[in-house]
C-alpha cells in the first residue's frame, strides 16, 4: 500500500500519494488527477500501475491553490474543480509534473498518465518535458495540437463524451499523426470506477494498451 509523501516544487511543497511495486521498478510514471483531487479513486489508480510494475507518484496538484483537496463528484465538486483548474493554470500543473519526474528519476525512465484535466496536463508533459505519456479524455488538448512532441503519446476518448466532439478527436489525428488515438464506446470517465460512466470494457482495454505503451516506451 502506498503512503503521503511531500514534493518540494517552484511553487512550495506539494503532497503526494506514492506507491511502489513489489520487486525493481520498470520506470517511474507521473498519475495526473482529474479535476477532483487525488481522492480514493486516484490513490487507486495509482496503486493499480504499481502492482503493474511501476514507482508511481499521484501528486496534489491543487496544492498550490487550496491543500488536500478532495471534491465530490456532483454539480458543486466539479464547480469547485474547474475554480481550481483556472486558478494554478497549466504552467504550475507542468512544473509539478516535472517536480514528480525528478523524485522518480532513481525508478528509471519516467511517463505520464492523466485524465480529464489530468489528460491534457499529460500532453502538454510529452510537448514541453519529453515525457512519453498516455491523455485519457482530454478535453483541453486542441489548443496544444500544434506544439511539437517531444516525446510519444497515445489518446483515449469515449465516443459518447460530449466534452469532446468528433471534430476534436479527429483534430488529433490530422495534427499528430504519429500519436495512435484510441476511441471507445463509452462516455467521459469511463474509467472511473466508482461514476455513472464507468465502462468496464473499454477501460480494460485502454488499461492493457496503456501498459503496453509503457513497456514500449519506459
Amino acid at each position: 500500500m502506498g503512503h503521503w509523501t511531500t514534493l518540494d516544487t517552484p511553487h512550495g511543497q506539494v503532497t503526494a500519494w506514492h506507491a511502489k511495486p513489489a520487486g525493481q521498478p520498470r520506470g517511474g510514471l507521473v498519475v495526473i488527477q482529474e479535476i477532483f483531487g487525488v481522492n480514493e479513486h486516484m490513490r487507486q489508480v495509482g496503486e493499480d500501475f504499481a502492482s503493474a510494475g511501476y514507482e508511481v507518484l499521484v501528486p496534489a496538484f491543487f496544492d498550490p491553490v487550496e491543500k488536500d483537496a478532495q471534491l465530490p463528484y456532483d454539480q458543486a465538486g466539479t464547480q469547485r474543480g474547474l475554480e481550481m483548474v483556472k486558478a494554478l493554470g497549466m504552467d504550475r500543473a507542468v512544473d509539478i509534473v516535472q517536480a514528480a519526474a525528478t523524485a522518480l528519476a532513481p525508478a528509471g525512465k519516467v511517463g505520464t498518465v492523466g485524465y480529464c484535466w489530468g489528460g491534457s496536463v499529460a500532453l502538454l508533459s510529452a510537448i514541453r518535458l519529453g515525457l512519453p505519456s498516455v491523455s485519457y479524455y482530454g478535453a483541453r488538448n486542441v489548443q496544444f495540437l500544434d506544439e511539437p512532441l517531444k516525446a510519444p503519446v497515445i489518446f483515449h476518448f469515449g465516443e459518447q463524451d460530449k466534452s469532446i466532439p468528433p471534430e476534436a478527436v479527429q483534430a488529433h489525428r490530422e495534427k499528430l499523426p504519429q500519436s495512435p488515438v484510441y476511441v471507445y464506446p463509452a462516455d467521459h470517465a469511463f474509467n472511473r470506477d466508482v461514476g455513472p460512466h464507468y465502462a468496464p470494457e473499454s477501460a480494460k482495454l485502454a488499461r492493457e494498451r496503456t501498459l503496453a505503451f509503457f513497456a514500449d516506451n519506459l
